[in-house]
């Protein structure tokens, strides 16, 4: 496990060298928080730094770094180099900016940040593109918790009411509604820090497991320099895409704003947005790590690894917990697998509220006012999810779209992070150069995905398999991340001659 050390500690060497260079150009001072200036006793409400950090990395992980991560498992150990390169490089810088940014600015929402220095057009565009996706995000993270705790009761012999998708359902979006109207400290603030505990606690366990077990062997990656991918899909970018959470995901960007309503000092930004993603960064590496070592590989192909997860994502955490921590990590995988999209749904609501609260400036300090809000988000949710457990919707499809809108969102970020230190006259390359290589990933994916256009574009062997057309797709993917570039830094060169003027 040589390569998996490695990576391990340029992960946290990243944190205290390359986070440190983030952070300084960023420059945080000693300037009053909105947490403290502000302070309405619901959104901004000043938290312990180790509390800010615990909140920050269950608000953006949940199970999206063991799911993408043993997903990105199937390309080979390969896959470690984008989870520690991406982290440091890429979905570190993304969450301190996001988070940071929205700081400087009263703690406003990803898509009012965004519109402040993309303009306003591409501010309308965040404001339905935000809440849409944070609401998709709440209901696909309370019907999937129901239907694993229906079938945990079915299992221990429960019938009746308790074996109901529906009923489990309706409880799950009633705490939602709890949980998006209250203060963030009552309970998010209280329980979040022990469920981001035993996120980090059953990622130690599987780690441990692997290691101690004679049977179980994490491959280098020198001696699997290839894509080890069972259905042959491509590395670039389908990769990139699949392993979102566990390197950079935009889904971050609507979460970190809960947090910049709650430090008390700009100086918490390194450790508690970057260190968080770092954290993420861990727990996908051994994630991925376990899925490359404990299943067969036939014919230099993640076969086993495949079978499982076709299972069911939820079976193949169970399967990894079970054979490398025994009972302890089938209770921790239970728990894991229903309280952690769980946690990630309820702040995805609260998220879609503050965005349509800063949207259409109303206060949330009033009970009154929040209800305006909360009922609507909730209903929407609550006809998805309901509707798709009585079989009448299937929002599936739209869901597919899911992984590359993610990315995109990522990509649109940066570059509004890149125009924030243009502005400010800071090093907006720190930004700009991960904001390009993510337009080339989007670009790309977007073309050869069967979702988006693969279907126009690729094609079919005679038994049926994908072949990608690589050939259209990598030069698009490059030329559109050039243009892009190159349209931001006409864009520095025209706000400079405004300025002069």
């Amino acid at each position: 496990m040589v390569s998996f050390i490695i990576c391990l500690a340029i992960l946290l060497l990243g944190y205290f060298t390359y986070g440190k260079v983030v952070d300084n150009t960023f420059g945080p001072d000693d300037r009053e928080t909105p947490a403290v200036r502000i302070n309405d006793g619901v959104d901004y409400v000043v938290m312990p730094q180790w509390k800010l950090f615990l909140v920050q990395l269950l608000n953006i992980a949940g199970l999206g770094p063991i799911f993408g991560a043993m997903q990105g498992a199937l390309w080979g150990p390969i896959v470690f180099l984008w989870i520690t390169f991406g982290t440091i490089f890429a979905g570190g810088v993304h969450d301190y900016f996001s988070g940071m940014i929205s700081e400087r600015n009263e703690g406003g929402s990803i898509a009012e940040v965004t519109g402040k220095y993309l303009g306003h057009a591409m501010q309308n565009v965040m404001r339905v593109f935000s809440v849409v996706l944070l609401i998709m995000v709440g209901t696909v993270f309370a019907v999937g918790p129901a239907g694993l705790i229906v079938t945990l009761c079915k299992n221990s012999g429960a019938t009746g009411f308790l074996s109901t998708t529906l009923f489990w359902l309706v409880l799950i979006l009633i705490y939602y509604f709890i949980a998006t109207f209250i203060s963030i400290d009552k309970i998010i603030g209280k329980i979040y820090p022990l469920f981001g505990i035993c996120l980090i606690v059953m990622a130690v366990g599987v780690i441990i497991g692997i290691y101690t077990n004679p049977e179980f062997t994490i491959p280098e990656i020198w001696d699997h320099l290839y894509n080890m991918h069972p259905a042959g899909t491509p590395v670039w970018s389908f990769m990139f895409i699949t392993v979102a959470c566990g390197a950079i995901s935009g889904f971050h960007s609507t979460q970190s704003p809960l947090m910049a309503r709650c430090m008390k000092s700009e100086k918490q930004g390194h450790f508690v947005f970057y260190g968080a993603m770092v954290a993420e960064g861990i727990i996908a590496l051994i994630w991925a790590a376990a899925g490359c070592s404990l299943y067969e590989v036939t014919g230099g192909l993640n076969t086993g690894l495949s079978a499982a997860l076709a299972e069911g994502q939820s079976a193949a955490i169970y399967d990894v917990c079970s054979r490398t921590m025994g009972g302890i990590g089938t209770a921790l995988a239970m728990i894991g697998v229903v309280v952690c999209p769980i946690t990630s749904g309820d702040t995805a609501f609260r998220s879609a509220r503050l965005t349509l609260a800063d949207w259409f400036k109303i206060d949330q300090g009033s009970y009154a006012n929040r209800l305006k809000l909360c009922i609507p988000v909730l209903g929407v949710g609550a006809v998805l999810g309901i509707g798709n457990a009585l079989g009448y919707i299937d929002y599936t499809v739209i869901w597919r779209y899911f992984s590359w809108t993610n990315q995109t969102l990522a990509m649109i970020v940066l570059w509004a992070a890149s125009m924030f230190l243009f502005v400010e006259k800071k090093n907006y390359w720190i930004t700009a150069v991960p904001a390009t290589f993510m337009s080339a990933v989007s670009s790309t994916y977007f073309i050869l995905a069967p979702e988006c256009l693969g279907g126009l574009v690729n094609s079919k062997t005679a038994d049926g398999a994908t072949v990608y057309n690589t050939a259209v797709a990598y030069p698009i993917g490059v030329i559109f991340a050039i243009a892009l570039l190159v349209i931001f830094l006409m864009a520095t060169k025209r706000h400079t001659a405004k300025a002069q003027a």
